[in-house]
């Protein structure tokens, strides 16, 4: 019998805190009195969490299966996969540093029982540092207003989400994405709710500097057209403003001779403008990057083994979507 609820989470170097996870997210689940299936998703991991999460599933084959990656692929490639190896009617997916709590899930799956069909959450009061607090709020509003896909808290992967969005979202073969944002574009009736969050159990973020910018370049890029035409607009604006620029330099040397008062005011522009150019051919650069990847037809990520149902599933006998060789989950 298929369960009624999913959990997925990505695993990545998360040993020291997956015990404290196990001890919080069991009781959690079977205090809502449903039937439920926990996918954890190890995204290559260097540390000992396979033997972690191997061991926890022999403890609870019943409700635990565990999908092992070949190599490290990124969170949201993760979530895909445990999209594609869920069975439930409700998903949700959860980060394994607790700072989000498992407790919380249950709010979740109510609102969800309400008839809506994407449930995303908001931190309550964020424990993070200051710079990654203020610069996820510049960047939330950023992307709302360029994509308009309305999250309030992007950075939170604490949601649910109804099967009817996971369907959908399991069709796409977007080799870049932003799993919140893809499966919000797919909602026919989404909501938010407000939730607790804590400080890291154990560990680290895994998400340096440069892959919070990846990311929102991602997010930006793979969601809307709007920074391509922005740029096209202020291609024009440029353009006319150099015109400009030439007729009035062009009148001052008939009215006034020849100057050179204003060379390195021309020098300024032009490495104002050079700057603005470099920008747009980068931008454009992003986008094509994008193509190419997608084109290309490359496995997003290949898994090696996955366990469940009390056996280990290889190649053999497993389903189209888990072969360990050159395939593709949801392509």
């Amino acid at each position: 019998m298929k369960p009624e609820l999913s959990i997925i989470i990505p695993i990545y170097n998360e040993q020291d805190g997956l015990a404290s996870l196990f001890a919080r997210l069991y009781p959690a689940l079977d205090a809502l009195q449903t039937s439920y299936e926990i996918i954890f998703i190890n995204d290559g991991s260097r540390d000992n969490s396979v033997a972690i999460l191997a061991e926890q599933f022999r403890q609870r084959p019943d409700v635990t299966r565990v999908v092992l990656f070949n190599g490290n692929y990124g969170q949201h490639m993760a979530i895909l996969a445990g999209f594609e190896a869920s069975r439930g009617q409700i998903m949700v997916t959860l980060d394994a540093d607790l700072q989000n709590p498992p407790e919380e899930i249950g709010n979740l799956v109510a609102k969800m029982r309400e008839g809506y069909d994407y449930v995303g959450s908001i931190r309550r009061k964020r424990q993070d540092s200051a710079w990654r607090t203020l610069a996820s709020k510049m960047m939330n509003r950023l992307r709302e207003r360029i994509t308009n896909i309305k999250i309030t808290d992007q950075g939170n992967m604490l949601r649910a989400y109804g099967r009817n969005v996971i369907d959908l979202v399991n069709q796409c073969a977007e080799v870049n994405t932003f799993v919140p944002a893809l499966a919000y574009t797919f909602a026919r009736k989404p909501t938010e709710i407000t939730v607790e969050h804590e400080e890291r159990s154990a560990g680290e973020s895994k998400y340096s500097l440069y892959s919070l910018i990846r990311l929102n370049f991602d997010l930006v890029t793979g969601f809307s057209l709007i920074p391509l035409q922005i740029f096209s607009m202020l291609g024009m604006l440029l353009s006319f403003s150099s015109a400009v620029l030439v007729i009035y330099l062009l009148a001052r040397r008939f009215l006034f001779g020849a100057e050179a008062q204003g060379v390195f005011t021309l020098f300024a522009i032009a490495f104002f403008l050079m700057g603005v150019i470099l920008f747009g051919i980068g931008l454009v650069g992003e986008y094509v990057g994008r193509i190419f990847q997608q084109v290309r037809a490359r496995p997003r990520y290949v898994v090696q083994t996955i366990l469940q149902d009390g056996m280990i599933q290889a190649e053999a006998e497993a389903p189209s979507y888990v072969r360990l060789e050159k395939r593709q989950v949801g392509r």
